[in-house]
């Protein structure tokens, strides 16, 4: 331990800054030729540090990024897994999105938080003991993926072609934090219909738009019964993210004096480990009844559109006393002088990330610990200079805990 965390103050900040704002200049937005070459780029940084390095195939004509680098034998394997792709530029930004510009204080770009300042990190730790001239036992294998966000098809499809380890850390932003637990995500529609009339006799009507505004606040406040735990409980949700009415399915909306009899609301729900959507059905069909009892004539009906193929997120869940959480928290303390926090944390616990391809598909046990997570996906995007180079250190000496240094 102290020969890791003398390696750990020791890295080369100024190369650390400049590999990850050298990623950051590289645009990938997902599902474009840019998110190709950062991967290309990424194998041949690699192949340069010594590591075996190729370009893994993922459906439609895309590539992953996959380094090994070998132990000397005897010692358990670690594998680090984060996406390459990006989301679009939105409009607001005050600094050029792929400058990967340094101050004092940030990196900026789009992507560096998420999730670019992970991979660096993760890249940055190996090479540090490389150059170092340190030899671990045990194998760690960084995955740089495509996909995550078309629901996690590289990691996917790294688990299927069978890239493995007996740990994982998936480096999603969370500011450092260990979320030990995530949400598994679903969809739904709810359909209401009333009774229409004009407005001169909307007393005899059943307004629909007035049903659905009584009906959001009661689903936003929901959980569900069959969480195992409070903890579990935390991260269920329910949210309405589009509301449609007016006369008829088809939504006629040029006759306003007319009590609308028709709503059409689609949302997102989260349910945690050890949770079902079926559950998650009946209990949101349970609040429509009583809507149904409150206001006669309404008519509710709501279907969960669940994703069963492997482009959903599963949920993904790991006991805080299992060994790569505890590598993690160690070396959490001892870079930082602080007990880290530790669970099922929000709001990353309400993510969906490729931990959950990785421990269900994979059968691997691990955590989710990033840097970035505060600025993430917004206008001028960035993350703390300081939490990198920290979750540097934190990766480095879990690894030399993991897999065993030399």
């Amino acid at each position: 331990m102290t020969d890791a965390l003398s390696l750990a103050h020791n890295i080369n900040e100024k190369a650390c800054l400049q590999t990850l704002s050298k990623m950051v200049q590289q645009k990938s937005h997902s599902e474009t030729e840019g998110e190709r070459v950062l991967a290309e780029n990424m194998i041949q940084i690699m192949r340069q540090m010594g590591l075996e390095s190729y370009a893994q195939p993922v459906e439609g004509d895309r590539i992953n990024a996959i380094g090994i680098w070998r132990g000397t034998g005897g010692g358990e394997s670690l594998l680090f897994n984060g996406h390459l792709d990006t989301n679009p530029v939105s409009e607001g930004w005050t600094v050029d999105p792929w400058g990967g510009l340094i101050d004092d204080k940030f990196i900026y770009g789009i992507g560096v938080s998420n999730m670019k300042a992970g991979d660096a990190a993760s890249l940055c730790a190996v090479r540090t003991l490389i150059e170092n001239g340190k030899r671990l036992k045990g194998d760690v294998i960084l995955t740089y993926v495509v996909g995550e966000l078309q629901g996690g098809v590289g990691t996917y499809a790294a688990v299927q072609a069978g890239t493995k380890a007996d740990y994982f850390i998936n480096s999603e932003p969370t500011d450092l934090q260990a979320l030990t637990m995530h949400a598994d995500a679903f969809t739904f529609k709810i359909e209401l219909t009333g009774i229409t009339r004009h407005m001169s006799k909307r007393e005899e009507a059943v307004d629909a738009i007035l049903a659905a505004c009584d009906l959001i606040p009661k689903l936003t406040k929901m959980t569900f019964s069959d969480a195992p735990t409070d903890e579990h409980r935390g991260i269920n949700r329910v949210h309405v993210g589009t509301i449609d009415g007016a006369l008829g399915k088809s939504l006629e909306k040029w006759r306003p004096p007319q009590v609308a009899d028709f709503v059409r609301l689609t949302g997102s729900g989260r349910i945690a480990p050890g949770q079902s959507h079926q559950n998650a059905l009946k209990e949101i069909k349970r609040v429509l009844n009583n809507l149904q009892v409150d206001r006669p004539g309404l008519k509710a009906e709501v279907k969960i559109e669940a994703n069963e193929s492997h482009s959903s997120m599963p949920a993904f869940e790991v006991s805080k006393d299992a060994r790569i959480v505890k590598a993690v928290n160690a070396a959490y303390q001892a870079i930082l002088g602080e007990p880290q926090p530790t669970g099922a944390i929000t709001p990353p616990g309400f993510y969906g990330t490729d931990a959950g391809h990785l421990y269900v598909h994979g059968g691997m046990e691990g955590v989710v610990c990033g840097p970035g997570g505060r600025y993430n996906t917004m206008p001028d995007e960035k993350v703390d200079i300081n939490d990198y180079l920290d979750m540097i250190r934190i990766y480095l000496m879990a690894m030399c805990d993991i897999c065993e240094l030399q």
